[in-house]
């Protein structure tokens, strides 16, 4: 793995970990309720897409097990097709497919060491 795929990586996992606490223990009401809870997790989805577009091919090649492709589409249309993003997609990529995601990169990232 290339020197800069781990910090990609990294943050693909913490911001990953980001959109699953804000997620959690909120409803769908809640959040088709809360415009800015959809923009912030649209927001933070979109930087998954970027970090992990910046993985060295050789890393994704590698590690087949992370839907690479899928990630870096969702970027795509939330960036390039902001006007009609699907708030049930969001929904789905917060709560279901993210916690799955989280747990593949905590198998490629190693922990941080305590300060």
């Amino acid at each position: 793995m290339q020197r800069d795929d781990g910090v990609y990586l990294g943050h693909m996992l913490d911001t990953a970990r980001k959109v699953v606490a804000k997620a959690a223990g909120t409803s769908r009401a809640a959040f088709d309720a809360d415009e800015d809870l959809r923009m912030a997790l649209a927001h933070l989805i979109q930087i998954i897409g970027e970090a992990a577009a910046r993985v060295s091919p050789a890393t994704r090649q590698a590690n087949p097990q992370v839907p690479w492709r899928r990630i870096t589409g969702m970027r795509h249309r939330i960036v390039h097709d902001y006007m009609n993003i699907n708030a049930d997609i969001l929904w789905e990529v917060a709560t279901r497919s993210l916690p799955d995601l989280v747990s593949l990169l905590e198998l490629l990232v190693p922990p941080e060491e305590p300060a």
